[in-house]
């Protein structure tokens, strides 16, 4: 594996902060019952890294009945985001995530492919103090493999020397349709989704790094 470009998902890659989204979203929703509430974790955690656009329209139409006006699914993920930002901000690292960034940063080029929204992802990261280390950070409401596929033409990458790093069925499956190695970061929340697949898993930085045959 010659690699030069890394894609990054954040949430549950860069930061230990997936527990943060999952919690906010039982949050929202046990206003409408515990059992709604339960519905729309689980749909969360076997959907990692989908848009929460696209997740508030699913919630309230499968599980409230109600088809939201694009104001109403605005006014949900400004809430969303509200509750979440700070407690991302302040999540722990990955281990070894800022000294790989800091490390490689001179020979590898850095991006961020993420669910959050791009306006959000760029506060996250310049609070984290880590924004300098990336191209260019992309969030929703574009699909990830839109994302992978964007980059790729608009700085004339070798398919064949990226790897993307993610802890979703969404990055995995952009990654496949991008036809782009795929490496797992590897955790409980993870284990019963990819337990039938037969990709790379880390489990921090170092492991990554290990593996990598990175110096």
């Amino acid at each position: 594996m010659s690699i030069k470009n890394i894609f990054f998902d954040f949430d549950g890659v860069l930061a230990e902060s997936v527990h943060v989204k999952t919690q906010a979203y039982y949050d929202m929703y046990l206003p409408y019952g515990k059992e709604i509430a339960e519905k729309v974790v689980a749909h969360h955690q076997a959907n990692g890294g989908v848009s929460r656009f696209e997740k508030f329209k699913i919630y309230h139409l499968e599980h409230l009945g109600i088809e939201i006006t694009q104001l109403q699914l605005d006014d949900l993920a400004q809430q969303y985001s509200e509750l979440v930002i700070e407690k991302v901000v302040n999540s722990p690292e990955i281990d070894g995530a800022s000294e790989f960034l800091e490390d490689f940063s001179g020979e590898l080029k850095f991006w961020i492919i993420t669910g959050t929204p791009t306006a959000e992802i760029e506060i996250i990261t310049e609070r984290r103090g880590i924004k300098h280390y990336f191209v260019e950070l992309c969030g929703s409401p574009t699909k990830k493999w839109e994302w992978t596929e964007y980059l790729i033409e608009k700085y004339s990458l070798n398919r064949e020397e990226i790897l993307f790093l993610g802890d979703a069925m969404s990055d995995y499956k952009a990654a496949q349709i991008s036809k782009l190695d795929f490496a797992l970061r590897d955790y409980e929340e993870t284990y019963e989704l990819f337990k039938d697949y037969d990709v790379l898993k880390f489990t921090d930085f170092y492991d990554l790094q290990n593996k990598l045959k990175l110096k």
